[in-house]
């Protein structure tokens, strides 16, 4: 059990245990039917280093819309589940414990297309499982990328004395990283190009196969 304080609040955050966790984080599983349309956005897009962000929206505990934009870190192995990285200490690790559902909103400039993936979504905290998957994350990263996770509490007022200046980075991660997983349930892939234009919906309940259906865009 954790602890996280937000503005004024302190809030008790469960993370990710694997006896809590969604089914297809543990099997090996296919690959997704979007997959492949995803995957090909990605690779012709691939000269817009940009392509690599999208938005994520959640929700607040006090039920109302929140969105901010992360980098994809790529998949967590063996299934369909994308991963980013965040501050334990952030708004969204609250956010998730108290609504543990999200969307990410992905849209593709050359290629004029957008990815809208929402399904459950689970953060993985120092001494959560996934351990190893959460290593291999923070080793992916850039120093840059690693010295954030040493500044002072995010969001909180800035001290004068507040220390920004570069930390020693160590091989294993601060407590503060950690990785977050979202494992769609449905996803609306749309595609601007053509008259008319192309929008597949591919949706999912527990078990059950994917299911695929053109619609009007």
């Amino acid at each position: 059990m954790n602890w996280v304080k937000t503005g004024l609040t302190q809030h008790k955050v469960n993370l990710f245990s694997m006896s809590d966790s969604d089914p297809s984080l543990l099997t090996t599983s296919t690959l997704a039917p979007w997959r492949s349309p995803l995957a090909r956005a990605l690779h012709r897009n691939r000269s817009r280093p940009y392509s690599r962000y999208f938005q994520l929206a959640t929700v607040t505990a006090e039920g109302r819309p929140t969105n901010r934009t992360v980098v994809f870190r790529g998949w967590l192995p063996d299934t369909n589940t994308l991963t980013v990285v965040t501050d334990q200490r952030s708004a969204k690790v609250t956010d998730i414990a108290t609504h543990p559902w999200a969307e990410a909103c992905w849209y593709f400039t050359h290629t004029r297309e957008q990815f809208r993936l929402g399904g459950p979504i689970q953060v993985v905290g120092a001494d959560a499982a996934l351990g190893e998957a959460r290593q291999q994350a923070w080793e992916s990263l850039s120093d840059s990328s690693r010295q954030q996770f040493y500044w002072p509490h995010p969001a909180r007022p800035r001290a004068p004395e507040a220390d920004f200046s570069p930390q020693a980075i160590g091989d294993i991660p601060p407590a503060a990283f950690c990785l977050v997983l979202l494992t769609p349930h449905q996803v609306d892939h749309l595609e601007l190009r053509g008259s008319p234009q192309n929008r597949t919906l591919y949706t999912r309940q527990a078990d059950a196969p994917w299911q695929i259906q053109a619609v009007n865009p």
